[in-house]
């Protein structure tokens, strides 16, 4: 009797933790919206953000704003899930030594992404959030120079 519990009890907690490994592991489902290509034209300049799927934990992207021929700012980013978090990684060309800066999701739903660095400079936040008629709002939150700020980019999929 004491051999059958023993199994039935180790059973359950592999069954358990696959079941826990496999939530973990698909997090990143969610944000499949980001994938493709999404442009803002406005008088100042075209803004394009390209979204891949590398794997089945990680999205990477290059987030640009050209002015007539001229590029004015140039990222990379990589979304990828590190345990039941979702890590957006910004590289700004110019910045931070080339260096990426770290954002941990504070909130996934199906329509909107939020991600947060409270010691960073400028953004602290940076939300994406889903819209109709393949629309995308892109938000960079945070005080800059001692005053709140908040810049949107509405863009539409190409």
């Amino acid at each position: 009797m004491f051999q059958k519990i023993t199994i039935l009890m180790l059973l359950l907690a592999i069954v358990s933790c696959q079941k826990k490994e496999t939530i973990e592991k698909d997090k990143i489902k969610i944000a499949d919206w980001l994938l493709g290509t999404w442009e803002n034209k406005s008088p100042d300049g075209v803004l394009t953000e390209s979204w891949q799927k590398v794997n089945d934990s990680t999205f990477t992207a290059t987030s640009y704003f050209i002015k007539t021929d001229d590029t004015l700012h140039y990222e990379k980013i990589t979304l990828a899930q590190k345990g039941e978090m979702l890590l957006y990684s910004a590289t700004v060309n110019g910045q931070n030594d080339d260096k990426a800066i770290d954002f941990g999701s504070t909130s996934e739903t199906e329509k909107k992404l939020v991600f947060e660095n409270p010691s960073h400079d400028y953004p602290q936040k940076i939300t994406y959030t889903k819209g109709a008629n393949n629309t995308l709002t892109a938000e960079i939150t945070g005080n800059l120079r001692g005053k709140k700020t908040t810049e949107r980019f509405i863009m539409t999929k190409k």
